[in-house]
């Protein structure tokens, strides 16, 4: 007979899979396929952990480490033969944001390396300080520092001129 886990992760998992979801897209660049594995393996370590992870004092921010811990070691151990894509589905934006600045804002953070995705991600995406990420990333803060220098400017370079054309009403 199954379990029903009565300590509040079902509600927690509820209220945080849509913006683990979110995070791990941008984690991948846009693949929503990995995405969803992402988020469906941090809510498993989660569930196993959930005794302890409930008593942590913010366990949002432990299972955004988890999932960001989670990408970096599937970008580690992926198979030479896996090959990303540039095609992203045409989907509805359910809050009208622009549609072409964001498809271009995604395409341009799948073409930086995983680990400066996850610091951009983690940095301004999820807003965290540069010892959280660091943390999160099992790194240093000067690595972390070294890193966010290094992938605004590929950001810059990619995106050139082009940001210019999308961010205007």
């Amino acid at each position: 007979m199954r379990h029903v886990r009565a300590d509040g992760y079902p509600e927690f998992a509820a209220a945080r899979a849509g913006h683990l979801y979110r995070s791990a897209c941008l984690l991948t660049g846009g693949d929503t396929h990995l995405a969803e594995d992402l988020v469906q393996e941090t809510l498993g370590r989660l569930y196993t952990r959930w005794g302890r992870v409930s008593r942590v004092g913010n366990p949002a921010g432990y299972a955004q480490t988890v999932l960001t811990r989670t990408f970096l070691a599937h970008q580690r151990r992926r198979s030479s033969t896996e090959r990303a894509t540039d095609a992203f589905p045409d989907l509805p934006d359910p809050h009208g944001a622009d549609t072409s600045l964001r498809l271009t804002l995604v395409e341009a953070l799948g073409r930086l390396p995983a680990k400066d995705r996850a610091v951009v991600v983690l940095r301004y995406w999820e807003d965290r300080s540069i010892e959280e990420t660091a943390d999160a990333m099992n790194a240093s803060s000067a690595a972390v520092r070294t890193r966010c220098v290094r992938a605004l400017a590929r950001l810059r370079e990619l995106l050139g001129e082009d940001l210019a054309e999308y961010a205007t009403p």
